[in-house]
């Protein structure tokens, strides 16, 4: 029951927070010079006369609710937006749930697959480490992770574009799938995962150095507390002591810095997905914006902010999980 009970009030308050930041969001879109008809009209009006253009602008205008008032206007952007209606492209000339249904799976493809795999390299290296600390292995795994830590994404991607596909010519350099194709079930899947092995391990690259040391410092402060001379002194076995009494302490400022990097990797992921031409969308986020398709932009800050308040809400139900010493009625 109290788990219950702290879970409504952090989920009322990411309810909150997300209708205070979507008011703040609409607001600076609907500050930013341009109109958005003119835009979506703009090859339509060099091949029609002054008067017929016109009126097809005050259709558009009024089509698309540009008419209302502006709280009427968010009003219905938002009740859209939470039935899954998230407005009309004008770039595209489409709904933009049907533009941003694609990208967004592979978005979800590449970041949870670098999760996966970051999470399963890091976290065994990270122990590893602390137990060995000071060992030759230990240095050598610093040193590493403060080479890769300290390079910025494109660097690492520009890398291993010239080691894998200019050298050796193993993976593609771009696109999501190979073009033409008409694959379809287990070939179509291959196919992709093909396409997104090089970003893939690009983004994996990018994130072990941080996880990497982050673990190893919080395994490294909770193995020296005195409870764990206690466990040894009591003769439980090493791998008990590590993996039952040390890294389940370790896993609260973990959490902190898991949950922050999942969030932060979508973020990074738009770098990647640019250079690699991957169809996700950080890369049609860039690309609207260039294009000043402000409701594909919108719809993307809104996944954005609500990635980062499901981020919170994992953090907190984490923390009351791992720790009991945690209230729950905070």
């Amino acid at each position: 029951m109290k788990y219950l009970k702290y879970v409504l009030k952090r989920l009322l308050y990411v309810v909150f927070v997300f209708l205070v930041v979507s008011v703040l969001m609409y607001a600076i879109y609907k500050a930013v010079p341009g109109d958005p008809v003119a835009l979506m009209l703009d090859s339509s009006k060099k091949q029609m006369d002054p008067a017929r253009y016109e009126q097809l602008y005050e259709q558009t205008r009024e089509r698309l609710g540009l008419d209302k008032p502006i709280p009427v206007q968010y009003g219905v952007w938002l009740g859209n937006m939470l039935t899954g209606d998230f407005g009309f492209s004008t770039k595209y000339k489409q709904p933009v749930n049907q533009i941003v249904a694609a990208p967004l799976e592979n978005t979800l493809m590449l970041n949870l697959f670098s999760l996966v795999l970051a999470f399963a390299i890091t976290i065994p290296l990270g122990i590893v480490t602390a137990v060995r600390k000071n060992s030759a292995f230990d240095q050598t795994i610093q040193v590493g992770t403060i080479v890769g830590y300290s390079l910025p994404s494109f660097v690492i991607a520009l890398v291993c574009i010239y080691l894998f596909a200019v050298k050796m010519p193993v993976f593609p350099i771009s696109g999501s799938i190979t073009a033409g194709s008409t694959a379809t079930g287990m070939e179509a899947f291959g196919d992709r995962m093909y396409h997104m092995a090089l970003p893939l391990i690009v983004m994996t690259l990018t994130s072990l150095g941080s996880i990497t040391r982050y673990t190893r410092a919080a395994m490294i402060d909770v193995l020296s507390q005195d409870y764990i001379r206690t466990a040894r002194a009591k003769g439980l076995r090493e791998k008990v002591v590590i993996y039952s009494h040390a890294f389940r302490n370790a896993l609260i400022p973990l959490i902190t810095i898991l949950t922050t990097w999942l969030v932060s990797a979508f973020s990074g992921s738009i770098v990647i997905e640019t250079i690699f031409g991957w169809n996700g969308i950080g890369k049609l986020l860039f690309d609207a914006l260039q294009q000043r398709d402000f409701m594909v932009v919108l719809a993307m800050q809104m996944f954005y902010v609500l990635l980062t308040l499901a981020g919170n809400l994992i953090m907190d139900i984490g923390y009351a999980l791992v720790d009991p010493r945690i209230k729950l009625e905070g």
